[in-house]
């Protein structure tokens, strides 16, 4: 028998349970890397319907713009039907926003002063893309370096739209450079 077998076996026989409900998996479907400046939004668009969920995984730099963060809409929806909450911490203090029937989904928390070179890095879920039959639900995460005094957030936003979404559209005033924006289809869970 091969080691593999027997540790799953042993594995097994320590209470561990089965090993067929196995982690969700992550399945590449595009990637942007803004290289140049001036650009304001990048769109993953004709988004396969085919996954459970979907993730953005991002790197920045502050931009020349303040509030230069990522803002998400989706399938070209600039009404004002999203909604977003932060929490923002920079290692002394905690602010937080809340912002309703806004044109866009706030997925990160930092105001950068113009001229910051920190990087920025975060993760942005959406739950349940491709369910006609509820509103979209984004949840973020990251954190930032922001003038070597650091700094985390958690953010997450409604699109209250029943549509399966097809395009998502990230826009900022002013996207640092460089930056690279992935999208991820999640599989399973």
């Amino acid at each position: 028998m091969s080691p593999l077998i027997d540790l799953i076996g042993s594995a097994k026989g320590y209470g561990w349970g089965s090993f067929v409900n196995l982690p969700p998996s992550f399945d590449s479907i595009s990637t942007t890397t803004i290289s140049g400046s001036g650009v304001t939004s990048i769109t993953f668009s004709s988004i396969p319907q085919t996954y459970s969920h979907l993730q953005i995984r991002y790197w920045t730099i502050a931009a020349t713009a303040n509030n230069s963060y990522p803002r998400l809409r989706f399938n070209g929806d600039t009404a004002s039907n999203y909604n977003s909450d932060r929490l923002v911490s920079d290692g002394t203090s905690v602010t937080t926003y809340s912002g309703t029937t806004t044109s866009q989904i706030e997925s990160s928390g930092f105001t950068w002063t113009a001229g910051d070179v920190d990087p920025e890095v975060g993760i942005i879920d959406i739950a349940d893309y491709a369910n006609a039959n509820k509103y979209k639900v984004a949840i973020s995460y990251g954190g930032a370096d922001q003038n070597a005094g650091g700094g985390v957030w958690l953010a997450s936003g409604v699109w209250r739209n029943t549509a399966a979404i097809t395009s998502i559209t990230i826009i900022s005033p002013s996207f640092g450079v460089p930056a690279k924006f992935a999208l991820y289809g999640i599989k399973g869970a």
